[in-house]
């Protein structure tokens, strides 16, 4: 089995549990968030697949498929399930809170592309993949406040993004960093 079989199947599990995690809360209101967000992202990774803006050159686990479905109905529930779960309350705080998520999935996103299993296309780049991921998530946190009650979140403290406190370290250290590596990673995909 390939290493890209195993860090595959590895996320995979990994998300599996996380999204089981999430849904043992209220296995009614998370679980229809999950279904409707495994259904959302694998229809936007199909479709794109099918307009041909990226592929799946060597979907190793899902040969026959044109998406990896395993990945998309696992990490992005996840990711969304997560977001409503502990996002903040303010959306002065919502906003920097989803940065550093949008940020996270954009670097798996850039880490996959770099295996032999994800491809952009010239008509697709990562810009285009981060606009979306902001657009998918926030729309997420507005449907998720509207399925999972307040007593099935634990929104983060604002106070825990205040300067020097946890929630601050955490979230300048995924931006500065995945910035840091975002111009490694201009730099040299402008020098190859």
């Amino acid at each position: 089995m390939s290493h890209e079989a195993i860090g595959m199947l590895t996320t995979i599990a990994i998300a599996t549990i996380g999204c089981l995690y999430f849904i043992r809360i209220d296995w009614k209101r998370y679980g229809l968030l999950y279904l409707i967000s495994a259904l959302a992202a694998n229809l936007l990774c199909y479709t794109f697949t099918y307009l041909g803006f990226y592929s799946f050159p060597n979907n190793i686990l899902h040969k026959g498929f044109l998406t990896p479905f395993g990945l998309v109905s696992t990490v992005f529930p996840l990711l969304t399930m997560f977001g409503v779960r502990f996002s903040p309350d303010s959306w002065s705080w919502k906003i920097p809170f989803y940065w550093a998520l949008v940020h996270l999935g954009v670097l798996g996103e850039v880490i996959l592309k770099q295996t032999i299993i994800f491809k952009f296309e010239p008509e697709w780049d990562l810009w285009d993949s981060y606009t979306l991921w902001w657009i998918y998530y926030l729309l997420f946190e507005l449907l998720g406040g509207k399925i999972v009650p307040s007593k099935h979140r634990k929104p983060i403290s604002s106070d825990a993004f205040r300067y020097g406190k946890w929630g601050w370290i955490v979230l300048h250290v995924i931006v500065i960093s995945t910035i840091f590596l975002a111009g490694v990673y201009v730099g040299v995909t402008i020098f190859k």
